[in-house]
């Protein structure tokens, strides 16, 4: 029973964290810059197209916090979470160190390892997840995942970053007169 419980603060928390910074960039509430708020953010990172990449991660905060506050489908919702996160922290926060006091990556560490705990654990006995008989797959359906998440990597990846960067910007180029 207190498994359960804390797995249910454990989503709730983080859920919330991930499905109101998402509302940030989608819509522009709490305090948030919108889509082109965060397309402009994206665009200074260098991801490119940056309206592309600022729907994916909005969209995969708002949904990806929405599914942990629900117990539903927790390991899609974990990779998600963890998804947006390694991007954070290749794009803006590993050239900062670690500690967040300065900008690194500590934080959003603990947030991927909280997400991945869910991912491999599941959503716990209080979710839509239990309800749906879903559980028993959690651990596999999140480990299926974690290739994808090495690939976003390598695509973020500042080289091939730069790669692609080249190739967007080269096609997207009109007729030089």
């Amino acid at each position: 029973m207190m498994i359960a419980i804390g797995l249910l603060l454990l989503r709730l928390a983080l859920g919330l964290i991930f499905l109101l910074h998402g509302a940030q960039k989608l819509f522009g509430v709490f305090g948030g810059h919108g889509l082109a708020g965060t397309t402009q953010f994206m665009n200074m990172l260098g991801l490119h197209p940056a309206k592309w990449w600022a729907t994916i991660a909005a969209w995969g905060e708002f949904v990806g916090g929405l599914l942990l506050v629900l117990g539903l489908f927790t390991p899609l919702a974990a990779l998600l979470v963890v998804a947006v996160m390694l991007v954070a922290i290749l794009k803006v926060h590993a050239s900062k160190g670690f500690w967040n006091s300065q900008g690194g990556y500590e934080y959003n560490l603990v947030l991927s390892a909280l997400a991945t705990v869910l991912g491999l654990v599941g959503a716990g006995a209080f979710s839509l997840d239990a309800l749906l008989g879903l559980s028993a797959l959690s651990p596999t359906l999140f480990l299926l995942g974690l290739p994808l998440l090495i690939l976003l990597g390598v695509l973020v990846h500042q080289p091939t970053s730069a790669w692609f960067q080249k190739r967007w910007h080269s096609s997207h180029v009109g007729p030089e007169l």
